[in-house]
């Protein structure tokens, strides 16, 4: 399978480009690559579709911020289109770049699209509909994120139904062409007036716009084509994502009436709280406690991490408040590039009791010079710096 190119570059514009610029770079590909100009042309058909993708993320205001911050990796699992991005995706953005109704007929529904260009439209014009989204929340671990998961949940969706098909007839007998728009989905009204004969269209109201009536519906679905039934969805959650992340599994939604396009399925992410770690981006924060001693001395100690505890060094004269940083043991990137910290910030421990034997020792230090607090000019730097950092 070849390898994604960036939506802006298969659009050429900018990563800045308004919605018009976007708009306009799109309509002039699809002018170019349709079908019907191209025909048996496979590669131009792919350029097409690739074209189509990119303007279905890039024209939607929430996918394209998810795509600005995480890439293609948003799009593992089903994501914005990917490999399920079907000719019927692409009708869905033809209504708003060349105005007018649409189908999604196979080769017949580019003709009527580009009849004005190309000439030929033969589509009946028939709307196609689209089912509704689910949304789900799913709670995972920061273990689950660290590595990425695969997912399974059982959700009770729209399906079509299994005695006609999802037809909505008792058979395909009972499915008879409109009358009133023989079998168009729309239908075309003129209305004199002092400026002349004026012409508009409209979708029809005896067959909502599917072009058919059913004379005998199915008893199971009612003639609607859909019944409730339940399913069971399996999908891949990247490493690296995020809290307030939504994941798209496309085409796991509600079907659609009369064989028309799934909806999604859309997965928001939830972290759950974690037991040792904060998460800070990328990064993963963890508090040391130490005792007195250690932090004069220097220490080694074992302190947990995802996948393993780990070693790490006390330096002597550790101060209290002190970031020690282990590289590379935070949160993969979910666009991959490379991983997260581990910040670790030692405290040191302070007893609020101590025994008459403990307060005699602490008499003792307290004449020493060598615990006399004298900060130099780096160490009040520092520390005022942790200050600011902490209100910001």
């Amino acid at each position: 399978m070849a390898e994604k190119r960036d939506y802006y570059e298969v659009l050429g514009v900018s990563k800045d480009a308004s919605a018009d610029e976007i708009k306009k770079a799109y309509r002039k590909l699809a002018l170019q690559y349709h079908p019907d100009r191209n025909p048996g042309d496979k590669a131009a058909e792919e350029k097409f579709k690739e074209a189509a993708e990119a303007y279905d993320v890039l024209s939607d205001e929430n996918k394209r911020k998810r795509y600005d911050q995480f890439g293609f990796a948003a799009d593992q699992g089903a994501g914005f289109g990917g490999a399920g991005f079907s000719v019927e995706d692409i009708f869905r953005n033809f209504g708003d770049i060349f105005g007018g109704h649409f189908s999604g007929g196979g080769a017949g529904g580019f003709g009527d699209i580009f009849g004005d260009f190309f000439g030929g439209g033969t589509s009946s014009g028939r709307r196609v509909e689209r089912g509704s989204d689910i949304r789900i929340k799913m709670k995972l671990t920061l273990e689950e994120i660290m590595t990425g998961v695969d997912k399974k949940v059982k959700i009770s969706k729209l399906a079509p139904c299994p005695d006609c098909g999802g037809k909505g007839a008792a058979s395909d007998a009972d499915i008879k062409t409109c009358p009133d728009c023989n079998g168009s989905g729309y239908v075309v009204r003129q209305t004199r007036s002092i400026f002349g004969i004026t012409q508009t269209q409209s979708v029809c109201s005896r067959c909502g716009g599917t072009g058919k009536m059913i004379t005998k519906p199915c008893r199971k679905c009612g003639g609607s084509g859909l019944v409730k039934a339940p399913e069971e969805i399996h999908f891949k959650i990247p490493a690296g994502v995020a809290q307030g992340m939504t994941l798209t599994v496309q085409g796991k939604g509600n079907a659609a009436a009369h064989g028309g396009i799934n909806g999604d399925l859309q997965v928001l992410i939830e972290e759950e709280p974690h037991k040792d770690f904060v998460r800070d981006g990328n990064d993963l924060m963890y508090p040391l406690f130490i005792s007195i001693p250690d932090a004069i001395s220097g220490c080694e100690v074992e302190i947990p991490a995802i996948g393993g505890k780990i070693k790490v060094k006390i330096p002597a004269g550790c101060q209290s408040g002190r970031e020690l940083r282990v590289r590379g043991k935070g949160i993969p990137d979910v666009n991959g590039y490379g991983r997260g910290d581990l910040l670790i910030y030692v405290q040191v421990w302070i007893p609020s009791r101590l025994s008459s034997e403990e307060k005699k020792l602490v008499e003792k230090l307290r004449e020493c010079e060598s615990f006399k607090p004298i900060p130099s000019g780096d160490d009040k730097r520092s520390f005022l710096s942790r200050i600011k950092g902490f209100f910001k």
